[in-house]
């Protein structure tokens, strides 16, 4: 992914200096991309994974260590807070062409370790993710450093597609449709609340999608490689392929994040178009997604 010369936003916090609160949502990075990590990466709220590794047992003793900078962190740095000037570029010209107002950029908080937001304490453990309480997006950039072997998956662009799907969260909570979905998720039983947030989670594949077809109109930003290394991450974190790695079978019932095929799909269907209109997917069929 092409960077170079991008100006990099403004709207960060960076917390990594500062000490959090532990959630004491433990358990290594493999196990807990199986209970947390996939929930936070595609959006998912905090109560949802507390309540997630609680019911599987995974609660444990969350880890905070004294932060030091590397060279990889300062270039990952400099990755995030350009991936998310692009996201500010690209929603304010979609939301001026479709008469959606003005854009409200979230903020970016950087950490390390352990931090407390306006949804509840999370540790690094629990990957990025985005809460709608405070508008933020949550990072510990070590997540980044761990993709690959983790779920299999990294590259710049993919690193952006994490930056992006959250990002996308927050258009949804602009437009009222988080909101109400979480609304209708909390009057339901839980399998169908699933199926509600498998909903979110494609449409926020969807929104990356668009935000990178709009990124490189704008920047030229895409290089060769790029979208098929964000489309092989998108495909590992499919509920199907974690499920499989984690208890050697799929639990359909528990899907609440979309199979790996419709997630590689939307995010694809979104880099394809660049047209926030065609991601609606709360009108069709479920099984139709």
């Amino acid at each position: 992914m092409k960077l170079s010369g991008r100006r990099r936003s403004n709207n960060v916090e960076d917390r990594r200096g500062i000490s959090g609160k532990t959630a004491g949502i433990g358990g290594g990075i493999i196990g807990v991309v199986i209970l947390a990590v996939v929930t936070f990466l595609s959006g998912g709220d905090l109560g949802d994974v507390v309540s997630n590794v609680v019911s599987q047992g995974g609660l444990g003793q969350g880890a905070q260590s004294e932060y030091v900078a590397d060279a990889e962190d300062e270039r990952l740095e400099d990755l995030a807070l350009k991936v998310l000037a692009g996201t500010e570029d690209v929603w304010t010209q979609v939301f001026r062409e479709q008469g959606w107002g003005e854009y409200e950029a979230p903020t970016l908080v950087l950490f390390h370790g352990a931090v407390q937001s306006g949804c509840g304490n999370a540790t690094s453990q629990t990957g990025p993710f985005y809460c709608s309480a405070d508008q933020r997006v949550y990072i510990d950039l070590d997540f980044f450093k761990d993709m690959e072997q983790s779920i299999g998956g990294g590259g710049d662009f993919a690193y952006a597609y994490v930056i992006a799907h959250e990002v996308g969260h927050h258009v949804q909570y602009l437009l009222g449709t988080l909101d109400e979905a979480h609304q209708q998720m909390s009057q339901l039983s839980e399998k169908e609340s699933n199926k509600i947030s498998v909903r979110l989670e494609l449409q926020a594949d969807f929104y990356a999608g668009v935000w990178a077809n709009r990124d490189n109109r704008m920047f030229n930003s895409i290089e060769p490689g790029d979208v098929e290394n964000a489309v092989n991450v998108a495909s590992k974190i499919g509920d199907d392929y974690l499920q499989r790695k984690a208890y050697g079978r799929e639990i359909p019932d528990a899907f609440n994040h979309g199979r790996s095929e419709q997630r590689a799909r939307w995010l694809s269907k979104g880099i394809r178009t660049g047209d926030p209109m065609q991601g609606d997917t709360f009108s069709p069929a479920y099984n139709a997604l």
